[in-house]
């Protein structure tokens, strides 16, 4: 498969059980075809360092779709391909605790693939923290936003590809 959603979430508090906001960048054939961005009302307290981290609050999510609602409008897209992220382990927990939160039963498993994890194997020896891999790369990055970071997760794996990189040979199963 030739498709990628290249995805971040960011959190509204320590626990990372919910979304405040979104991104979703599709890559498809080596290029990013399509975005997509939303605030997300998690129903929920915020802790103030994620505040600070994100610029998130309670105010910017007033209007903001809760997940349930969210995920109706998100659920074919990130359906249509494999998922991937920036630390994969963090995103893909969080979706699948807001699945499980909201009682949405979306499928047993989904292909993702992890761009940390393919940069320590593709470029060993660096940091491969998403500001370090922008820095590397000359990519835009607005951190801690989920539009910018899915869009750079979504550069980093473009990069990748054009190194010559099989990216399907990083691709795992998660379970949800």
């Amino acid at each position: 498969m030739s498709r990628y959603i290249v995805f971040d979430v960011e959190t509204p508090n320590r626990y990372n059980d919910r979304m405040s906001a979104i991104g979703i960048t599709v890559v498809q054939d080596g290029i990013i075809t399509d975005s997509y961005f939303s605030y997300v009302d998690p129903e929920t307290f915020f802790d103030r360092f994620n505040t600070e981290l994100t610029g998130i609050d309670e105010y910017t999510v007033a209007d903001a779709p809760n997940f349930a609602e969210l995920w109706d409008e998100i659920e074919g897209l990130m359906s249509s391909g494999v998922l991937v992220a920036h630390n994969a382990a963090f995103d893909m927990g969080v979706l699948k605790k807001c699945l499980y939160s909201y009682g949405i039963v979306w499928k047993p498993n989904a292909d993702y693939c992890c761009t940390v994890q393919m940069g320590r194997r593709l470029l060993p020896g660096i940091s491969h923290k998403l500001n370090c891999m922008c820095d590397y790369y000359g990519i835009d990055l607005d951190h801690h936003q989920a539009d910018s970071d899915s869009r750079a997760a979504a550069e980093i794996l473009i990069r990748y590809m054009e190194s010559g990189a099989e990216i399907r040979s990083f691709v795992k199963k998660y379970r949800f």
